[in-house]
Order: structure tokens, then sequence, then C-alpha cells
């Protein structure tokens, strides 16, 4: 995003301008988190998740690379290597709890991060692809997220897995096939286990390419505001530092309080007891289920109890599990309404409000067992769900009557003491000029 009114990078040391000239990742740095960078003056702390996202990546970059030097990915030892890195490792147990706590608070964050995006409307024009990149970057986080609760190898990994890679068995022709190319076998065993252990390793830096393009993706049009008005003039942003750095330290301070919390002072609260069970192919848990974050989709999966015509529930169950997910790629066109931000949105902010409750629902339905009234819930909640994005949104955004926006980012925050600037009118909101 091109403003006339940004700092320019001037290097004053002989070694930076010199660095400036051969390979200028000073002035980079500079104007993409610096005094260089421009952002909205009203940005509030929902706007913080996103460095707490890149923070959560790096952690569990770190210390997975680390566990990874200690951990063998063979079945015979694989459960034994973990107790391993717990008991005899230096500081092993602070290591593996911090990657599957860091996991846990990793899928927090960014559902936050989400959530606001589908309140303030981030997906609308001109920011389609952030925010199409952003759910590549949770798809892969969730592959990641799967094979990394397998490699343990207790029982909620080893029939998790059992369970998970079935799925693809109901795709009719092809899913036997694919299930056993997946694994590597009929059943779960050291070829899936290694294979998991590689892609696990591999993807955290996948998302990370993908976390680069995102952010640059994001400096074309610049950050969104919870006005959903673009910025018109200089007194419409502040630098990025030092205003937004502190800000953001701070939020990565009170998030770094809680997450100390839990790895030091209850670090299983939120893994399942049943994987500290060694893996046994002849002993089926009596309720299977995935980790926490995974609650809502498997809800929407196990919705599906009876057959369509020639359709199985099994197949429609993993058709519109997925789709769940992939229905956010279509947000940018089902949500046609002039103005972004839900706070001028009454209409649309009562359905919202609906909708966190029906996710509320899967969550809870997703962990408890398959058995009523919890599946009518999850079948009430799914249908909710999807009649929100598909039917819903198109339909507010077609007749609402918004709330007049401020004329401006100033507008908004300083009120009269702009001198009176007239609404936006609602019909070019979304034509707004990304830069003035």
């Amino acid at each position: 995003m091109s403003f006339p009114w940004a700092k320019q990078y001037e290097p004053k040391l002989p070694l930076m301008k010199f660095l400036d000239e051969k390979l200028p990742l000073p002035r980079f740095v500079y104007n993409a988190v610096g005094a260089g960078y421009p952002v909205p003056r009203n940005l509030n702390y929902f706007w913080n998740f996103g460095v707490l996202a890149g923070f959560c990546l790096v952690i569990q970059i770190v210390t997975g690379v680390i566990l990874a030097m200690h951990y063998a990915p063979n079945a015979l030892v694989a459960f034994d290597s973990t107790e391993h890195i717990m008991r005899d490792v230096n500081w092993g147990w602070m290591l593996r709890y911090g990657h599957a706590n860091g996991a846990s608070f990793f899928f927090v964050v960014v559902y936050v991060h989400i959530f606001r995006g589908l309140f303030f409307s981030s997906y609308k024009a001109p920011r389609e692809m952030i925010w199409l990149l952003g759910v590549v970057i949770f798809l892969l986080m969730m592959a990641t997220a799967f094979m990394g609760y397998v490699l343990p190898w207790g029982q909620m990994s080893f029939w998790g897995a059992k369970v998970i890679t079935g799925l693809f068995g109901a795709i009719p022709l092809v899913g036997e096939p694919l299930q056993i190319w997946l694994l590597g076998g009929y059943a779960p065993d050291n070829a899936a286990l290694n294979r998991f252990f590689s892609l696990h390793f591999l993807l955290p830096f996948v998302i990370l390419g993908v976390v680069i393009l995102h952010i640059w993706a994001l400096h074309i049009p610049g950050s969104s505001n919870p006005t959903g008005v673009e910025v018109k003039s200089e007194s419409d942003t502040v630098p990025f530092h030092p205003y937004y750095t502190a800000k953001d330290g701070f939020g990565l301070g009170v998030f770094l309080v809680i997450y100390t919390l839990f790895v030091f002072f209850m670090p299983n609260s939120l893994g399942h007891p049943d994987n500290y069970i060694p893996a046994n192919p002849l002993s089926t848990p009596a309720h299977i289920v995935p980790e926490w974050y995974f609650w809502p989709f498997y809800a929407i999966l196990r919705a599906f109890t009876q057959d369509f015509l020639f359709i199985p529930a099994k197949l429609m169950g993993v058709i519109a599990m997925f789709a769940s997910i992939l229905v956010w790629f279509f947000l940018p066109w089902l949500d046609r309404s002039p103005v972004r931000s839900g706070l001028y949105r009454p209409v649309f902010r009562k359905f919202f409000y609906a909708l966190l409750v029906a996710m509320a629902v899967l969550f809870w339905c997703g962990g408890a067992p398959a058995e009523e009234p919890y599946v009518m819930l999850s079948q009430i909640a799914a249908m909710y769900y999807f009649a929100h994005f598909l039917i819903i949104l198109p339909l507010v955004s077609s007749f609402e009557t918004p709330k007049p926006l401020p004329g401006s980012i100033t507008e908004a925050v300083l009120g009269d003491k702009t001198g009176g600037h007239d609404a936006v009118p609602l019909a070019t909101t979304n034509d707004a000029p990304a830069s003035a």
C-alpha cells in the first residue's frame, strides 16, 4: 500500500547504507513492520491476533524441530520415545508440553482471528486474496495438527488415525485404494507413522511460506479496520512502530501469561487421557474423539445418520465436513453488502451472534458421545451453519439497511473534532480507494 506521507527509510551508518544498496533487507523490514508502514489509527485488540498467530507458529516450529531430534517414528518404539522425551531429555517435558499446548493455543488464536474477519467482513474487496490465503493456512494447520496428534502413538492417536483415514474410504470407486495408499497398508502401522511424521515436519514450513504470502497480500491494500472505511488522509493512520508494536507487545504479554499457566500448571487439561495408554489395535476406546479444535467439524460429520437415496450417510458426512470449511472460499462473493463492518449492520449482527451459538453447540457436541440429544443438536447447528453462509448472508446483504458510516476513520475516532464530515454513501463504500 502506497502512502505519500509514509516515512522513508534513510540509513545513516555506512554498513546500513551498504546493505541498503546490495540487499535492502532493513528497508523491507522498515516498510513492513516499522514506521514506514502506516496503519489505521482505530484498530482494536482483535487485530492483535494476527501477530499472535505468527508467534504461535514460531513456537511450534522451534519446539517441533527440537522434539524431532529425539523422537523415533517407529510403531514399536514411538510411544516409548515420547516418554523418553518427557523423562530423560533435558527440558524435554517443557518442550513437549509447550508444543502440545502451543497447538491448542494456535487454534484458539486463529479461531478468534477468523471470526473477527467474519464480523468485520475482512474478506471483501480489495482484500479477497488475504482471506483466501488465510483459509489455505487454516486447512494446512488442520492437516498438520491431525498428523501431529498421531505421533505419540497412544490409544487415541491410533484410533483417531484409523477413523479419520477411514473417511476417505467413503469416496466411491477410489476411496478404498486411496485409504490404503495414505496408510501404506490396511491399517495404521509403521508405514503410516513414518508418512505422518515426515509430513508433520514439512507442513509447518509450507504454512510459513503461505503466511509470508498472506502478509504480502495484506500490505497491498493495507489493514482493514473496525469501521470498514478506507484510509483517506494522513490523519487516518499512525505508523505501525511504535504504536502497534507496543500494543501487540502488550497483547503478547497477556497471551504468554495464559499460555505458560497451561504449560506449567495444567499441561494435560486440553488432551485426552486415553492417549497416555500405548496404542492397542485390539482394544477400541469407548469414545473416540479428535483434539478439541476439530470438534465442530467432527460434529458435522456425525450429524448425518441416514442414507439419502443412493448416497450413504458416511459419504454425506464427509462431504459436509469438508464443505464446512470450503464454503469460506466463496464468502467474498456470497456477501454483497456495500458495508463491511458488522458494527453498522444491525440485522447481520444478530445472525452473526446466532452463528457463534451454533459453533458453540458444534464444539460441545463434537466432544460428546455419538448419542441423543447430541446428534440432534449437531444436526440443528449444522443446518444453521450452512444456512448462514449459503442463504442468510446473501439475503441479508440484499435487503438490509445499514447504519450511516462515518466520513473517515478520524471522524469515527474523534467525532465532531474533525470538522463535521458527512457520512459515507453506502453504495460507494467498497469502491473507496486503497490509498490516498
